[in-house]
């Protein structure tokens, strides 16, 4: 059952999006649940059991409880953890025959920080609203044994209807297992836990601390997946990255064709990079974003009728204590690559007023206020970069805002232009990202034709 706030403790309704950390976000009958860490930036955790926050716009939100009374006993007594880690919250798919009040899954992970003695478990559930039911552990690990951290679970379902749990952290990197649709279970393991490891997806070497966690699996359009992960400490130089690949199972390779199990090649390299710590010129410093998943809901009103947002979290660059929930949108170009919005979600704002998806590339004429991600270490700052239409003599239009050029080198770039917000000026403005040589651009134009309305 969904727990209250406890009857000694800070006041939940004040919380909003602050200290959700590792989010990820579901709709259900026209409310958006999200659910993330038990983390208070304020002090000591005031209990535990998966936080739970509900909204109408994906922007502001508000605190509802807790999904479960509490760190399950099992979970607790093999982890010693004190709360609960990066859910991960799926609806099970209508084909799969299952009990009406486990209709809904969620996995949870359970550890303490810097240790590989660790759990995943799976709770159900009727709908997000609950009441979630602990139905047991599915993946283990111990720190005294070689392997993948049990935490930061991932189920996807791929094309051929084959359940997968994507999972792993520090200590052995990112693996996959395949699941028993009917169960949520490892297949095979019937309805007990597993030790795993699975297939492996992506690693880094020991002299970066092994540091990739939070992946999150989604297709790709024409087919394929592409694989999110987070890269470095997850106090300052936390961003996100991304590989791609045919398989839920990869091997996921980045724009350079290096692959993610890499560990030969510079660490700082593999991988790209997709949205890092950043400022915008008379914004808050967002540092460390990351942990991402991605809600895919049907929009009309969108190119091919589809909306995909990027959920994370991010902290305040000026007290990274502080911790909250960021949407932003994800994009893909005609090649088939993710790319990440400069702007944060703005809910019903988003359609009011905003710019076109353009057609044409002289539309991108303008002032742009822009970041770039190359080997993201910290807070990267903006700089205003002016686009002129000789500039975009040869940029080639793909449709759904998105573009394509050849370099004089013969490589070539991909952008895609869309409708935003821009948080800073508080007015609907036209953005873009560009994926160019392996390195990612993004930009809001704040000079030009249709900057402003």
């Amino acid at each position: 059952m969904t727990a209250t706030a406890p009857a000694a403790g800070p006041d939940t309704s004040a919380w909003g999006g602050r200290h959700a950390h590792d989010p990820t976000a579901i709709r259900d009958d026209g409310t958006y649940w999200l659910f993330s860490t038990d983390a208070y930036g304020d002090g000591p955790l005031p209990r535990g059991g998966v936080q739970v926050r509900r909204s109408t716009d994906l922007a502001t939100w508000e605190f509802h409880g807790w999904a479960l009374d509490g760190v399950p006993a099992a979970a607790a007594a093999w982890s010693g953890a004190e709360g609960l880690w990066a859910p991960d919250v799926v609806r099970v798919p209508d084909t799969v025959a299952v009990p009406g009040d486990a209709r809904w899954r969620m996995y949870y992970s359970a550890s303490t920080f810097g240790s590989r003695t660790s759990a995943i478990g799976l709770a159900t559930a009727p709908r997000p609203a609950g009441p979630w039911r602990d139905r047991g552990l599915v993946v283990t690990s111990r720190h005294e044994t070689d392997g993948p951290n049990a935490i930061d679970a991932n189920a996807v379902v791929d094309a051929a209807g084959r359940h997968w749990l994507v999972y792993g952290s520090f200590f052995g990197g990112i693996h996959a297992l395949e699941l028993d649709p009917a169960t949520g279970f490892v297949a095979g393991a019937g309805t007990g836990p597993t030790a795993g490891p699975g297939t492996l997806l992506a690693v880094r070497p020991r002299s970066v601390d092994g540091a990739v966690e939070g992946a999150f699996v989604l297709p790709r359009p024409g087919g394929g997946y592409a694989l999110l992960v987070s890269y470095d400490s997850l106090f300052d130089s936390y961003h996100l990255r991304v590989g791609v690949g045919d398989r839920v199972t990869g091997p996921f390779r980045d724009a350079a064709g290096r692959a993610l199990t890499d560990l030969e090649g510079d660490p700082a390299a593999v991988g790209t990079a997709v949205l890092g710590g950043h400022r915008l010129t008379g914004g808050p410093g967002l540092l460390a974003p990351g942990h991402a998943s991605v809600l895919t809901e049907p929009a009309p009103g969108e190119p091919g009728g589809v909306r995909h947002l990027l959920v994370h979290h991010v902290r305040d660059a000026d007290d990274p204590t502080q911790h909250a929930v960021q949407v932003r949108r994800l994009v893909w170009t005609a090649d088939g690559w993710p790319l990440v919005s400069p702007q944060p979600w703005a809910g019903a704002r988003e359609d009011a007023g905003a710019a076109a998806w353009p057609a044409d590339g002289t539309a991108l004429a303008g002032t742009w206020e822009a970041v770039t991600f190359d080997r993201p270490s910290g807070l990267a700052s903006s700089a205003r970069r002016a686009v002129t239409a000789d500039r975009l003599r040869g940029v080639v239009a793909r449709g759904a805002g998105r573009f394509t050029w050849h370099r004089a080198d013969g490589s070539r770039a991909e952008a895609v232009a869309f409708p935003s917000w821009d948080a800073v000026r508080d007015r609907p403005a036209l953005s873009c990202a560009v994926l160019d040589r392996g390195v990612v651009t993004v930009a809001t134009r704040v000079e030009g034709a249709e900057h402003a309305r």
